[in-house]
Order: structure tokens, then C-alpha cells, then sequence
């Protein structure tokens, strides 16, 4: 059912772009800004990071929104036919995004799957495979992760503007660097620990716990759906309880209050981490990513 109501949703998307005025297709206005549409927030970072003042980029999801539930309306996807370059994730987390490519009037756009190349985490439950597919797409939250989704962008942008392609190779390289020395410096920290357990709100860190070779256990699945029997809470408390968990890292969109009921039953503190799928606190990428860095080594290296 959901496939049939995303398949009309972009039938009438196809008919409200072929009506609008093919005048307004000039992709490098704003002062011969590279127009960029991408889905979400960490995209639309990395593409600044990248683009700087040569991109005009808009974002698709609204902040606030929880990407794996979004249903873009024909609106939200009417930017894709005005842009130059169209960037997604990718590993089934846009499920509509290449439904709406094919919709778009649109020739001439330049696609940019971010995660290509990547090495995918897969899903083990066939609930959410059936639902979103083979793979966890929470890649972003991974700095090497972020690495490859950068290098992916620069490519885009160089294609589009191949007058260019110096200028987004160096600033792509600089910012790469600086995603590696905060992954030097944590996975040095990391190391170090006996304990790598954690656990969060959601199934959102396991490329993240790659990284840095530590363990995940959470409240709710991958796509923080479904919230946990009596029974699994029975079993979150024991592991928590054997692997002397004293945070339980929380999201803003998943079941906070469950974590809290989680946190309370093992006397455990409870803290915000970032998933970084919309702008929060107005704190870049990088500032987000060194903050979970830090609470999730403290954490551990109290224990």
C-alpha cells in the first residue's frame, strides 16, 4: 500500500512539473550559484563544506521531521526540477528518491548517490527489509562514512562545473581532513577502553561503532519503529545491567520516554546525542560529531 500511494504521489508530481513554467529552468542563477537539491540536513553540510560560495543548496525533509517517515508531498519535490544537481543518501533511505528523479522534467540534472562506494551495514530483520530494504543507511554517522559521501559530492559538483573542479577538490580534501583527525583522535581514545558497549534510543550508530569498534545495543530498530515488548525491555535492563551501562543515549525523535524508563530501572544517566538528520543547536557536522564523540567515550571511560 505504501508503494501504490508513493507511485501516485509521483504521477501527480510529473504532471505539476510538466505544467510549470519551463522559462524558470535556468539552473545556475543567484548570481551563477550551481543550484543543488539534496534530502537532508548532513548532505546539505557537506555540499556547503564542499561548494561554498559557488552552490545554492535546498533541502528537501524539513528539520523536525523523521526522514525514515517522510512522505514528500509534490511540492517538496518541485526544487528538483529547478536544480543542476540532485544529491540523495542513498541504502533505502529515500525510497522515493529515484521515482522522483524519473518524474522530474529535467534532462539535464546531475545525480549524486552520496553513499556510493560504501561499504553497507545490512539489516538483519525482515520486517524492516520488507519495509526499506537491505541495508542500515545511517552511514552519515560514521566520520569515514562522511569521508566517501564528501569525496561523492565534489565529484557531482566538479561534473556540473568542471570549470571548477580544482576548487571543490580542495575544499572536499580539507574538510576530509578534518572529519580524519577527529576520527584519529577518538579511535586512539576508543582503543583504549575495556568497555564498548553503549546504548542508544535507536539502531542509528552501528557505522558509527564500526569506526571505533564498539558495540550497540537500543531501544527501537534502525528506523525507530516499534517500541519494545516487555520482554525486550526485560532483556535491555539485564544488558545494561551486565555490561555496566550507566548512560543510555537518547535521540530527539525516538521514544525518548521509553529511554527514560530504560535509564531509570538500571540508575542510568541519560543523554542527547546527535543523528544529525536536521540542523540542530546551529552546530556544524563536525561540532555534532566531536560532541557524541566525547559524552560516548566519557561514558565508557567511566566505567
Amino acid at each position: 500500500m505504501k508503494k501504490l500511494i508513493m507511485s501516485i504521489l509521483i504521477l501527480c508530481m510529473a504532471v505539476f512539473l510538466i505544467s510549470c513554467n519551463n522559462d524558470s529552468k535556468d539552473t545556475t542563477v543567484n548570481n551563477d550559484k550551481i543550484q543543488v537539491s539534496v534530502t537532508f540536513n548532513a548532505l546539505a553540510e557537506f555540499v556547503s563544506a564542499v561548494g561554498k560560495d559557488k552552490v545554492e543548496v535546498s533541502t528537501i525533509i524539513p528539520a523536525g521531521t523523521e526522514p525514515h517517515d517522510f512522505e514528500p508531498k509534490v511540492t517538496d519535490l518541485a526544487g528538483i526540477n529547478d536544480a543542476k544537481v540532485f544529491i540523495y543518501h542513498g541504502l533505502g533511505m529515500e525510497s522515493w528518491a529515484e521515482e522522483a528523479i524519473s518524474a522530474a522534467d529535467n534532462d539535464d540534472l546531475i545525480i549524486v548517490v552520496a553513499s556510493d562506494g560504501a561499504t553497507p551495514i545490512k539489516n538483519t530483520d525482515e520486517g524492516a527489509i520488507d519495509e526499506h530494504g537491505e541495508y542500515d543507511p545511517h552511514l552519515w554517522l560514521s566520520l569515514k562514512g562522511a569521508e566517501t559521501e564528501v569525496q561523492n559530492i565534489a565529484d557531482g559538483l566538479s561534473e556540473a562545473d568542471p570549470d571548477n573542479k580544482e576548487y571543490y577538490t580542495t575544499n572536499a580534501k580539507e574538510y576530509i581532513e578534518d572529519l580524519e583527525d577527529l576520527y584519529n583522535e577518538y579511535n586512539d581514545k576508543f582503543s583504549s577502553l575495556d568497555n564498548k558497549n553503549i546504548v542508544t534510543g535507536h539502531a542509528a550508530f552501528n557505522y558509527f561503532c564500526r569506526d571505533f569498534n564498539l558495540t550497540q545495543n537500543s531501544v527501537e530498530d534502525v528506523y525507530a519503529e516499534g517500541e519494545p515488548s516487555t520482554k525486550q525491555l526485560a532483556e535491555l535492563v539485564d544488558y545494561c545491567k551486565e555490561n555496566n551501562v550507566t548512560t543510555i543515549f537518547a535521540e530527539e525523535l525516538a521514544s525518548p520516554a521509553i529511554s527514560q524508563t530504560l535509564a531509570n530501572e538500571v540508575g542510568a544517566d541519560i543523554e542527547t546525542i546527535y543523528t544529525i538528520e536536521g540542523p540542530e543547536d546551529k552546530l556544524s557536522y563536525i561540532e555534532r560529531m566531536q560532541d557524541n564523540c566525547e559524552k560516548i567515550y566519557k561514558s565508557l571511560s567511566t566505567n
